[in-house]
């Protein structure tokens, strides 16, 4: 009997190696937008803290200078937020295209595994089948021996 061996192995251990770098990448990417995610979160709440606090003094009245130094910040803090939108979407798209390359691979992957998983039941229903053979063989030489009386 002659061991089982697949003849796509090499293939199958390449597209696996490629599906595990394609995770790390997709983790990465995860990572990288979960960042930039939080810095525009924070962003946005300390803007809306400024806000707030700019309301607040309005009821008790503030000077001229400082209308012009909330009116600068709030300015610089829109400017920065709408830079960190950007970086928010290019991020997510990056993670959503690692997402798709993983589901890509995972799939190839799959596929693979299944056709090897094939073609081991193959190779056993044809091993069975020569074993079969053999011992047919084995009781027709046993019968005609003792037909022949050896």
């Amino acid at each position: 009997m002659k061991p089982y061996h697949y003849r796509f192995e090499k293939v199958l251990t390449y597209r696996e190696q490629e599906k595990t770098e394609t995770e790390v990448a997709f983790k990465a990417s995860i990572q990288a937008f979960e960042t930039v995610a939080t810095k525009l979160y924070d962003l946005l709440k300390k803007k809306e803290n400024v806000l707030q606090e700019q309301q607040e003094k309005m009821m008790t009245g503030f000077s001229v200078n400082e209308i012009h130094h909330y009116a600068r910040f709030i300015d610089s803090l829109e400017k920065r937020i709408a830079i960190l939108q950007q970086e928010v979407i290019q991020a997510r798209s990056k993670m959503n295209w690692y997402e798709n390359k993983l589901l890509e691979k995972s799939l190839e992957v799959k596929k693979f595994e299944k056709m090897k998983e094939k073609d081991r039941e193959h190779h056993r229903a044809e091993m069975k089948q020569l074993e079969a053979i053999e011992l047919d063989e084995l009781s027709t030489m046993k019968f005609r021996r003792r037909e022949n009386g050896w």
